[in-house]
């Protein structure tokens, strides 16, 4: 079992020389055994051969890409479980997004600052110790006596949470802060167009209003200016400027709604709780996936009905509840895009996907919300292990079987609250969580 770095191989697929001089002096000087490549096959021969803690992967190589480096890597039973850590310069979300739902554990952006680097590599290396210590604990459990089970149960379970800790905060950390990033670099193109755009209107209302009482004086300005006004419509352009104005307004307040909903959803924990309205926590987590609920090729857009009561304001940790809604709306439009597979476009158009957020205040001081859809629905021995660590009934590269299990414990853990499902295969699944409001 590995216990420390002067054990553990990294294995950095990087292009470019200079990148991997860095990294193997870097992480040679402390201790870790470094192995290098610069392309996605050879890298991958490595990975079986030397069975490496750790992967350093470049995204854009020659040959195959980094992501689909990843994919051949996650569907290899002997590499699928060696944790891959990106190092790209895309700075586009959805390359992020793609990065860790092919199975990547985190994001190193180029040019990555050493501290920061190093950092990563330990936590996920942790990580990997611990996922090591659990498999070691499950087969020594097969083989000990019934007076050691209940001990060495205790132990598993323990590390299971001590795991799933260490990998909801490293996620919700990186999520928060790529998220707030996003809502800063907005907000700034913003402010100065908003600031521009109230004085271009004063500005093009004056050059109108000076147009027209020009046109009022001289009706008659002569052939040149008449030629010229009919080429370019004058009376169209000087009706439609106005609405050209309008629309732009319109985009900019729209712009400002997607980016107060990143700046709530992205809210950073603290230490203590905050009294919220959690019905921001909920709108900013449908903005945010407003991109797979809109219509698509395959399918018309998802309905989302809001049944919100009139609710107490909870002391709680947001960031992380925005992590609980994350998750189970996500699982919510994949279970509807499964069901939507094989249905043409005309007969979904005419029984729609529906997914309904109810929010209500029960006779014991709980807040209750409902997130419920009408997709497939789940078998009982499915939902009987839905909240277990690494269960998931998803393909290889489509998720970690962690979504749950850690929605779970921020609920029952983090709130002392409770989460339920009801589900029954072909009639869609409701998650009913409580949470005390005090």
């Amino acid at each position: 079992m590995l216990t420390n770095s002067e054990h553990e191989i990294i294995l950095v697929i990087d292009d470019s020389p200079t990148n991997l001089e860095i990294l193997h002096n870097t992480l040679s000087s402390l201790g870790y055994e470094v192995l290098v490549e610069m392309d996605g096959l050879s890298g991958i021969y490595q990975a079986k051969s030397y069975q490496p803690d750790l992967i350093l992967l470049d995204v854009m190589m020659p040959g195959i890409d980094g992501f689909e480096t990843c994919r051949q890597l996650q569907a290899d039973l002997s590499t699928k479980n060696i944790p891959v850590i990106f190092m790209t310069a895309l700075a586009d979300p959805a390359d992020k997004v793609k990065g860790l739902e092919l199975g990547a554990v985190d994001y190193i952006t180029k040019p990555f600052r050493k501290e920061e680097a190093i950092a990563r590599i330990k936590t996920h290396l942790k990580i990997r110790r611990l996922s090591l210590e659990l498999e070691d604990q499950k087969q020594q459990l097969e083989q000990l006596v019934q007076k050691r089970t209940a001990e060495l149960t205790q132990t598993l379970n323990e590390l299971k949470r001590t795991q799933l800790q260490l990998i909801q905060n490293e996620k919700l950390s990186t999520i928060g802060q790529l998220v707030a990033g996003i809502a800063h670099e907005i907000n700034n193109p913003v402010g100065c167009i908003t600031g521009n755009l109230d004085q271009a209107k004063l500005a093009v209302k004056d050059a109108i209003d000076y147009i027209r009482l020009y046109q009022a004086k001289f009706p008659n300005p002569g052939a040149e200016i008449e030629q010229k006004a009919e080429e370019i419509d004058i009376e169209y352009v000087l009706e439609d400027l106005p609405k050209m104005f309008f629309s732009m307004q319109a985009g900019i307040e729209r712009i400002c709604d997607i980016s107060t909903s990143l700046r709530t959803f992205s809210r950073a924990d603290v230490d203590f709780k905050v009294s919220v309205n959690i019905h921001e926590g909920i709108d900013s987590t449908l903005m945010i996936l407003q991109h797979r609920l809109k219509a698509q090729a395959q399918h018309p857009a998802i309905q989302v009905i809001k049944n919100y009561g009139k609710i107490s304001k909870i002391n709680c940790y947001l960031g992380q509840l925005n992590q609980v809604f994350m998750n189970i709306l996500a699982n919510a439009i994949d279970a509807l895009e499964e069901a939507s597979q094989g249905h043409g476009y005309e007969t979904l158009k005419a029984t729609p996907n529906v997914i309904s957020v109810t929010t209500e205040m029960n006779d014991e001081e709980q807040l209750v919300i409902r997130i419920a859809d009408n997709g497939m629905g789940m078998t009982e021995e499915v939902k009987q292990r839905i909240f277990d660590p690494l269960f998931t009934t998803k393909p290889v590269g489509k998720g970690t079987g962690l979504g749950l299990a850690i929605v779970h414990q921020i609920i029952v853990d983090k709130h002392r609250g409770n989460i339920d499902v009801n589900s029954e295969l072909g009639k869609g699944t409701e998650f009913i969580i409580r949470i005390p409001i005090a």
